[in-house]
């Protein structure tokens, strides 16, 4: 079985590393770089001149302190001389502006670091403002969390107790639905009995008769202790709502049922130890009656009654 063949590999240059490009100068620093360069090719340039000045004014010194020297000979080796000098001059204002640049250059590099870092502070400070602010949102992140816990914790156990007193107060209301239910069962379960009218139930009658007063509300009378004779039912007051009149205790002759005073309502007065006559008494009034006097004047003669309580018997 043939292998399988590898790919050629492509000749050629590998590609050259990417050199770091250089910071940017400062334009103050850029500016006085290229015036120090100015001033320096400056100088070298005067500096040729110098020199080929210097060595026409040699030529012409050898010919003018020749023997068969002439005056125009004396002449060029002066203005050879001259010119030298003038040369120099040129070339010693071109160093003092080659020092004057350099100086320059200085004074921008030294401005231009100032400038870098301050801006270097700058950013330095807006670095660790960034820090502070990252550093402040961990610190609230963390904050938070560690608060929602501890709520959550606080309002876990205060939802507890809640949940526990709904639960108890739950657990009655279903015991006490519970304790309705099986009454309900239990009462469905016994056998049907009569209804009750509600009320108070009757009193068993101890003796029937057509002639018998009809029931009225409120409380019965009291049975007579030892009446001497009963009235005739035609000639008896008829029967009013309320406490029947109590008894005598011993009535002497029982008054005829015209001459009789009504009856009222409320508690009837006590009998009295000696009444007097029928028509000389004095009307009923409501109130407590009076007490009986130990010697009672005539009726006819004694002061009428008057409401409250009656005056005391005298010794």
């Amino acid at each position: 079985m043939a292998r399988p063949k590898k790919a050629p590999a492509k000749r050629g240059r590998k590609p050259a590393a990417k050199k770091a490009e250089a910071p940017a100068l400062p334009k103050a620093v850029a500016a006085a770089t290229k015036a120090v360069e100015k001033a320096t090719k400056a100088v070298a340039a005067q500096q040729t001149k110098v020199e080929a000045a210097e060595k026409k004014a040699a030529a012409a010194k050898a010919k003018a302190s020749a023997a068969k020297a002439t005056a125009a000979a004396k002449r060029a080796a002066t203005a050879a001389n001259a010119k030298v000098k003038a040369e120099k001059e040129k070339l010693q204002a071109a160093k003092a502006a080659v020092r004057t640049a350099a100086t320059a250059l200085k004074v921008a590099e030294i401005e231009a670091k100032a400038e870098a870092a301050l801006a270097a502070a700058k950013e330095a400070a807006a670095a660790y403002e960034a820090e502070l602010t990252a550093k402040a949102d961990a610190d609230l992140a963390k904050a938070v969390a560690a608060f929602e816990a501890k709520w959550r914790k606080a309002r876990a156990k205060q939802d507890a107790v809640k949940v526990k007193a709904r639960a108890k107060k739950e657990e009655s209301k279903a015991k006490v639905a519970a304790k309705k239910l099986k009454a309900k069962a239990a009462a469905a379960e016994a056998p049907a009995k009569p209804k009750a009218k509600p009320g108070r139930p009757a009193k068993a009658k101890t003796a029937t008769s057509k002639d018998a007063a009809p029931k009225r509300r409120g409380r019965p009378p009291k049975a007579a202790a030892a009446p001497a004779k009963a009235a005739p039912a035609k000639d008896a007051a008829p029967k009013r709502r309320g406490r029947p009149a109590k008894a005598a205790a011993a009535p002497a002759k029982a008054a005829p049922a015209k001459d009789a005073a009504p009856k009222r309502r409320g508690r009837p007065p006590k009998a009295a130890a000696a009444p007097a006559a029928a028509k000389d008494a004095a009307p009923k009034r409501r109130g407590r009656p009076p007490k009986a006097a130990a010697a009672p004047a005539p009726a006819k003669d004694a002061a009428p009654k008057r409401r409250g309580r009656p005056p005391k018997a005298a010794k």
